[in-house]
């Protein structure tokens, strides 16, 4: 397996493959984590998945949870406010700040620990080919730092988390879907001992002529975002004066701000916000993850989120079919469940982009009349803030039959409780490790059982986890007596209440190769390269 790009996401897939069993090679242009902050927010499901590479502590030492998003009119008043809670669905804060780097160098720090991930930094890939049929391997080529030479590597797949300008993108033939968004913002972080007036969560700025983001990231650091045209400078003394009025509303920063001792100006960064997707997300062994996907406006905090997201969903697939001899169809159910899901959340970021910025045409003033209105609708605020992950849409490892019970949770996650295990207390991911599991509320049937066995799931009954009842009203909720998980902790199917069995199976067998045992599997020889 070869991974083009050690960022956050190159990083992730590249251990979560890791814990399959899977060797992978990184190659990253960079030779050191980009020190610059960029991504600043995860939600409780990205934890979830840094808990799946064995990080969630370390980064719970960084993380700062955070109480939501408040929508503010040009004079600061509260329109809408939309709250996160400290426990979410997946175990965790619904919102954590962070800064990137410390995020990437926790990640860096887990791969040097696995055997099967090797980094080289320093290496910029120039092409990316593979036979028309779309078939393995892939040769990648590549050249080092200060050398003209080229090298080359071959692999059974390639994953390409290179970002917006992902030459993986252009090698398998992929355009963008451009879904009507582009504005030029400055972002600048700060760090300052004075006084800040910060909600704990994240502040937008609703005017049409000058909307603002602002959130505390550390106990010193800030970031705001202003829409600034590029030729807008916050240099020199009359750009300072304009970085203090702009700052105004949230702290006095001194004459000279960007200078001072106490108000320390980290970067200033203009960029251009954007919203596209990926007309096509594989071609044959190649697939296109993170930025190389998907761009999404920051507004709701989710550009990170996805292209973990998709690590997730991809990485389990991949080993299922290079060391299970699972159908290479299973792949494609990567861009089926994932595709969807990247798009609601960049028409949600565009919705939210437009509301709270007002963009800049006749409509701005009634489209921010709208959001407030809307947003004093009861349960209004409370629906938008619930879930940032709805239920992948129906296919085959989603088995949601209509008009049977049990089907409202199939393309759900299964919560995550704290459990109690001989004694031990423990995440409930924990227990489940990377397999399939089979959860049930139920003395397994001989059916089930044979489901277990043949998808080498754990199998584990309510009656020996002890937890705070989370699961069992789940499962009551659901009108299920039992659950199957995919190891993303998807629920894949159901067995209904007042039943012993999943309804029809063959959809999903048929992909899996649920015959074939762990044991029996092939594996998956290193990448193969020119150099030594």
């Amino acid at each position: 397996m070869v991974i083009i790009g050690a960022g956050p996401v190159g990083v992730t897939a590249a251990l979560l493959l890791a814990r399959h069993g899977v060797p992978s090679l990184l190659l990253e242009r960079h030779r050191d984590v980009y020190p610059l902050p960029r991504a600043v927010v995860v939600d409780d499901e990205v934890r979830r998945i840094l808990q799946s590479v064995g990080i969630h502590e370390e980064f719970a030492a960084l993380a700062r949870p955070a109480r939501g998003l408040r929508l503010l009119d040009a004079r600061h008043r509260v329109i809408a406010e939309f709250t996160r809670s400290r426990h979410g669905h997946h175990g965790f804060p619904q919102t954590s700040m962070f800064d990137q780097p410390d995020l990437e160098r926790l990640l860096r720090d887990a791969l040097a620990r696995r055997p099967e991930c090797e980094l080289w930094g320093g290496v910029e890939v120039v092409s990316v080919t593979q036979d028309t049929d779309g078939t393995a391997p892939v040769q990648v080529t590549f050249r080092r730092d200060g050398s003209d030479e080229d090298e080359h590597v071959w692999a059974d797949a390639v994953l390409g988390c290179d970002g917006a300008g992902s030459l993986t993108r252009d090698a398998i033939g992929t355009v963008w879907e451009d879904l009507r968004f582009e504005e030029s913002w400055r972002v600048i972080d700060v760090r300052t001992s004075r006084p800040v007036r910060t909600w704990e969560g994240v502040e937008q700025i609703c005017c049409p002529t000058q909307p603002a983001t602002f959130m505390r990231l550390g106990e010193d650091r800030y970031r705001w975002e202003f829409r600034l045209p590029a030729d807008v400078h916050l240099d020199g003394p009359d750009g300072r004066e304009r970085l203090r009025e702009l700052v105004a509303p949230w702290t006095d920063a001194p004459s000279g701000a960007a200078g001072a001792d106490d108000f320390e100006v980290i970067r200033q960064a203009q960029y251009t916000f954007r919203a596209r997707l990926a007309d096509r997300w594989r071609r044959g062994r190649v697939f296109l993850l993170g930025d190389a996907a998907h761009l999404t406006p920051p507004f709701i905090g989710q550009g990170l989120c996805a292209g973990l997201r998709d690590a997730r969903n991809l990485t389990w697939k991949l080993a299922r079919v290079l060391q299970q001899g699972a159908d290479d169809g299973l792949l494609d159910t990567y861009e089926r469940e994932r595709k969807p899901h990247a798009r609601y959340v960049i028409r949600l970021a565009v919705a939210m982009g437009w509301a709270m910025t007002g963009g800049q045409d006749r409509g701005a003033a009634l489209r921010r009349a709208v959001v407030g209105a809307a947003c004093r609708v009861p349960g209004v605020t409370a629906a938008v803030s619930r879930d940032l992950s709805p239920a992948l849409t129906a296919g085959p490892l989603v088995r949601r039959r209509p008009g049977l019970i049990g089907r409202r949770l199939t393309g759900t996650f299964c919560p995550q409780p704290w459990v109690i295990v001989d004694g031990r207390r423990m995440r409930l991911d924990d227990v489940l490790a990377d397999s399939f599991a089979l959860l049930t509320a139920v003395p397994p049937t001989p059916h089930m059982t044979a489901v277990a066995t043949a998808l080498d799931a754990a199998t584990i009954h309510l009656d020996d986890l002890d937890d705070d009842g989370t699961l069992a009203a789940w499962l009551a909720r659901g009108r299920a007596n039992a659950v199957l998980l995919r190891p993303d902790r998807v629920v894949m199917d159901t067995v209904p209440a007042g039943t012993g069995h999943f309804p029809d199976p063959t959809a999903w067998a048929s992909l899996l190769h649920t015959a074939r045992r762990t044991t029996d599997a092939r594996p998956v020889p290193p990448p193969r390269s020119t150099t030594p």
